[in-house]
Formats: C-alpha cells, sequence, structure tokens
C-alpha cells in the first residue's frame, strides 16, 4: 500500500491488491463518490487480467464488486460507472446495469461520454464560432462494412435512491445566448446545466509506448462526476479499478482524499508514479 498527502489536504491511499477484498477492509458507508471504469470483458489486452472469461463468469463476478461497492459507499453517495463496449458486442452496458440494479442501486442519470465528435457547417447555419467543418476527438477506428467507429462510451450515475442531489452548475456551461441570463427564473447568472452530453476528448498519443494502460479515461471524467456530486461534499472518493490512476490524479488535484485498488502490479506502480509528480509530498510507504 503507497500512503501519499497533499499540501492542499488530499490524502491518497494506493492497494495493490483485489478491490472485492480490498474493499472487505473498509468501513461501512464510508465512501462518498465512487468513480470506476471495470474491465468490460471485451478481450482487452491487459498484462495480467483475463479480460474474455465466459459471459456468465464475468457477470458473477460483476455481481460480486457490486455487492461490495454498495456496503461501503454512505446513503448519500454517488458511484459513477465508466462502461464501453465494441460493435460486435454492444450489450455490455445494458447487462452491467442489471447486476448493479440487482446489487441495490438506482439509475439516477445516464451521461454519454462522447469522445470524437463531427459537425458539419451547413448543418448549423449561422452559429457563432462554427466557421467550417470540424472533427474533434480521438476513437480507435475499426475496418468493417457492418458496424461504426464506436465514438462514446457510457457514464451511468447509479446511487440508493435515486434521490442524491446534485451540484450540476459546478459543471455547467456558458448561455450561448446571453438574452437568456435573467429571462427564466433559475437563470440569474451566466451559466446553466451542462446536460447529459459531455465531450471529454483522450490526450494525443503519438505512438504505443506513450499508452501504458489499454483502456484508460481522462483525468477530466472523474473530475466532472466529482464536481457534479458535489466537492465540499466528496469528502472521500474511491475507483476501485484504478488502472494507472487517472482518479487518483484527479481527486489530488482537487484536495480530495481517495482510496484505489490496481491488482496488477505493473499499472500500480505508474499509478503512483504519476501522483508522486503532482506535486505530492510527504510520501510514505507501508508494506
Amino acid at each position: 500500500m503507497r500512503k501519499f498527502k497533499k499540501d492542499n489536504g488530499a490524502e491518497l491511499e494506493l492497494y495493490n491488491k483485489d478491490c472485492i477484498k480490498g474493499m472487505a477492509g473498509l468501513r461501512e458507508k464510508s465512501v462518498d463518490v465512487i468513480v470506476t471504469s471495470p474491465p468490460y470483458n471485451l478481450g482487452i489486452v491487459y498484462t495480467k487480467y483475463n479480460d474474455k472469461v465466459h459471459r456468465l463468469d464475468y457477470m458473477r463476478w460483476m455481481t460480486r464488486w457490486a455487492k461490495a461497492a454498495m456496503r461501503v459507499l454512505k446513503d448519500d453517495g454517488s458511484l459513477f460507472l465508466n462502461v464501453g463496449s465494441k460493435p460486435s458486442d454492444l450489450e455490455v452496458p445494458y447487462l452491467l446495469i442489471a447486476v448493479m440494479r440487482k446489487a441495490g442501486f438506482e439509475m439516477q442519470n445516464v451521461i454519454h461520454w462522447v469522445k470524437s465528435i463531427a459537425i458539419n457547417k451547413v448543418e448549423v447555419g449561422n452559429y457563432p464560432g462554427i466557421t467550417k467543418d470540424i472533427v474533434v476527438g480521438h476513437y480507435k477506428p475499426i475496418n468493417s462494412n457492418r458496424f461504426l467507429n464506436d465514438c462514446h462510451e457510457y457514464i451511468f450515475h447509479l446511487t440508493k435512491d435515486r434521490n442524491v442531489k446534485l451540484d450540476r452548475l459546478a459543471v455547467g456551461v456558458p448561455y450561448q445566448d446571453k438574452s437568456n441570463v435573467g429571462r427564466w427564473h433559475n437563470a440569474d447568472r451566466d451559466v446553466h446545466c451542462r446536460g447529459n452530453t459531455w465531450f471529454i476528448p483522450y490526450d494525443t498519443i503519438n505512438s504505443s509506448k506513450d499508452r501504458p494502460h489499454p483502456a484508460t479515461f481522462p483525468i477530466e471524467l472523474t473530475r466532472r462526476c466529482i464536481r457534479l456530486h458535489g466537492l465540499e461534499r466528496a469528502k472521500v472518493v474511491m475507483d476501485p479499478f484504478l488502472g494507472i490512476g487517472s482518479s487518483a490524479v484527479a481527486c489530488a488535484e482537487l484536495g480530495t482524499s481517495f482510496i484505489g485498488f490496481e491488482i496488477d502490479k505493473v499499472y500500480f506502480d505508474q499509478a503512483c508514479e504519476r501522483v508522486k509528480g503532482f506535486d505530492i509530498s510527504n510520501c510514505t510507504k507501508e508494506e
């Protein structure tokens, strides 16, 4: 286990262990926010984990993980579950939602994480700032005459009772038409709800050696989820599938305490290095 303490008050604990065993050691209802992306069982090549087991075995394992997460999450907590698929196997997100509901979670919001988008000038008319056709973002292209390139993933916002209040304007956007400010009863400043479509592109990768993990998500995704839940209420954030530590880095930046689990030693070590790179002081190590 590695502990890190940041000058802004964030305390981060990273564990090189199985998340189900790890969560068993946490107090019941001790976590405010969970932001995570579990393996999708789509055959992604990790250094240790087998991502292509029988579908029923995968669902049983996910059920165990979901029940463990339900136990440690506070009653007014939020679980943001990032789930993707591949064009030839689109069922995974929907199967996982059934698993989460079986464990007791309710769907409060469905957020669409858009990784790449194309906008044709002719389709938006004289929209301010769009002067030509644009394509923004990245996705992994496929070679197929049957399926479309997959440019988005889901972020399922799950809670225990669908009654968790959110800080929507913390991740809001300015009004395009400023005349709307003050027009509506609740529009008293130049910001409004972003909605459930989030454009968050990947960083540009120039070569395979620059991608140490085959399925990581941007740091901004975790930042935005935490702010949406309410930064002042997100005292403890957890990621059961730490990977190379994007969620840990986000918490180090925001000053939020964090618990993360990663079974693969290679990824765990890289996560620790990333956290240390964000001006973490007073680092200690416990075996």
